[in-house]
């Protein structure tokens, strides 16, 4: 089977040319967006419906996840401050049994979920936060970030508790298997299949399109834009990306964990190490930053509604970049060898922290101590970031995109699992299944870096958000489990049942 899916590879390298050159002929992928736009439209509507408010408008779904974020916040007693620690000590391995059910290691698993969030969202995003929001949006998206961290702990307990393992050693885990399996604990059987087969439709939409497709389409522009080599050559460039990422999803989640263990740390350090760069050639403006940060977000009157904008746009922000509440991470933290699924609900809290309070926060501080943010310019997105990236050196351009080229290549990487275990929930278990998505999703990288497809897009986004409808109605209804999941985690610890490896 692995052979089959490297043939199938060499076989889209060679048409995969004459593809774009007919696509370009022929207008297919304006075709194609024209196609689906009528279907389309509605589900993005309704999925990111929004309300007037304080003369901006608000995506219901980011009230609905930030609203779940403070209940669980709420509920488990702050557990992302009070076990802040002990998540520090777990990804450590203190407390790691090799011994253990499971695919992967605590630090592996943190790893695999990361690089499904810590993507273009974390570059580009933030510039549209604080172009629409100003500076005051990365307050409300550090807070909303920090929020976060109770809904990971959530999900991914469930995650890891509900999971099923099998006689040779593998595992399938995440928000399918707790809401069919914990609801007909409680006698809601039908309920938890239906939200089930919801979530892994539109994880499975959500893989094929913002996990893939985007990231292919947005790294491409970055590496064309200073390698000339590659200008009207998405083709080219989609099938490199799609081979090499066939080759690591091949080996399935011990392969990907072993690859996202050294790109997430090495593509992070290298974004911070930038970001900190700009940041001391600019040292004397870091107080007046931290103060645009901090009055912008109570600013009565200000861009795009002042408080209120920067509050929706910071909020909108961390909600897109962390994922927490989607139930993704769910999926490749139920993979970890342990022996309580409340160790690995301490580990994913760390998640928001990283990609969210850190990394999204430095983006957005390099473009306010740059002074690159001006309203009304115009200059948005990733262009936004790119402006402040070189804004002192201009080689630093290249930095930038290595790092939104790897952004994207880890990000492909965990949502090909995350749709391949929805895939699989769907239609059985089997090396053959699994070859067939793996297929799939290598041919859709292809076609998101060689054509402008739009409304797809916008759908594949709106599949990803809509995975949180199911997703936090499960976890509102499971989250007395979690509670005592918690409980006995921490009895374990003070017996001595569960202790540090000497």
């Amino acid at each position: 089977m692995q052979r089959m899916l490297l043939v199938v590879l060499g076989l889209l390298f060679a048409s995969s040319a004459f593809a774009q050159e007919a696509a370009e002929e022929v207008g297919i992928d304006q075709a194609i967006s024209d196609a689906v736009a009528p279907f389309v439209n509605p589900i993005v509507s309704t999925v990111f419906y929004s309300v007037p408010l304080f003369g901006t408008d608000f995506p219901l779904i980011v009230g609905w996840l930030v609203i779940a974020a403070v209940v669980f916040t709420l509920y488990f007693g702050f557990i992302q401050f009070r076990g802040f620690k002990h998540s520090v000590e777990l990804v450590r391995g203190d407390y790691f049994d090799p011994k253990d059910a499971g695919e992967v290691t605590p630090f592996q698993a943190l790893a695999t979920a990361l690089s499904g969030t810590v993507g273009l969202g974390n570059i580009a995003g933030v510039g549209v936060a604080v172009y629409l929001g100003g500076p005051g949006a990365t307050f409300w998206m550090i807070l909303a970030g920090l929020l976060g961290m109770a809904s990971k702990f959530t999900e991914c307990t469930l995650g890891v508790h509900y999971r099923n393992e099998y006689p040779d050693g593998t595992v399938s885990g995440g928000p399918m298997y707790y809401l069919s399996k914990g609801l007909s604990e409680d006698g809601k059987a039908a309920l938890g299949k239906f939200l089930a087969i919801f979530f892994s439709i539109c994880c499975i939409g959500g893989a094929l399109g913002g996990g893939n497709m985007f990231q292919a389409n947005q790294s491409f522009a970055q590496v064309s834009s200073i390698i000339p080599f590659f200008e009207g050559k998405g083709w080219l460039f989609g099938l490199i990306m799609a081979f090499v990422v066939g080759i690591v999803i091949i080996g399935g989640i011990k392969s990907i964990a072993r690859v996202t263990e050294k790109v997430v740390p090495f593509m992070a350090v290298i974004y911070v190490i930038a970001a900190l760069v700009i940041i001391l050639m600019n040292i004397g403006g870091v107080p007046a930053a931290v103060s645009a940060i901090i009055s912008g977000a109570f600013a009565p009157t200000a861009v795009a509604g002042g408080m209120i904008g920067a509050l929706i746009q910071g909020f909108k922000r961390a909600a897109f970049s962390n994922e927490a509440g989607i139930g993704s991470a769910s999926i490749a933290h139920s993979a970890v060898q342990t022996r309580h699924p409340v160790t690995e609900g301490y580990v994913a809290l760390l998640e928001p922290f990283i990609d969210t309070v850190v990394i999204c926060t430095m983006t957005s501080l390099v473009i306010v101590i740059t002074g690159s943010w001006v309203p009304d310019s115009g200059v948005t997105g990733i262009d936004l970031t790119a402006k402040a990236f070189t804004s002192n050196i201009s080689g630093f351009g290249y930095i930038l995109a290595l790092a939104a080229l790897l952004f994207a290549f880890s990000t492909m990487l965990s949502w090909s699992y995350y749709g391949l275990k929805a895939w699989t929930y769907m239609f059985g278990e089997g090396k053959a299944k699994e070859v067939v998505f793996k297929l799939i999703f290598c041919v859709f990288v292809v076609i998101g870096a060689s054509m402008n497809l739009g409304a797809v897009i916008d759908f594949s986004d709106a599949m990803i958000f809509a995975m949180a409808i199911a997703n936090i109605i499960g976890l509102y209804m499971l989250m007395p489990k979690v509670k005592a999941l918690l409980a006995d985690y921490h009895e374990k610890l003070r017996s001595g049942e569960i202790k540090k490896v000497t």
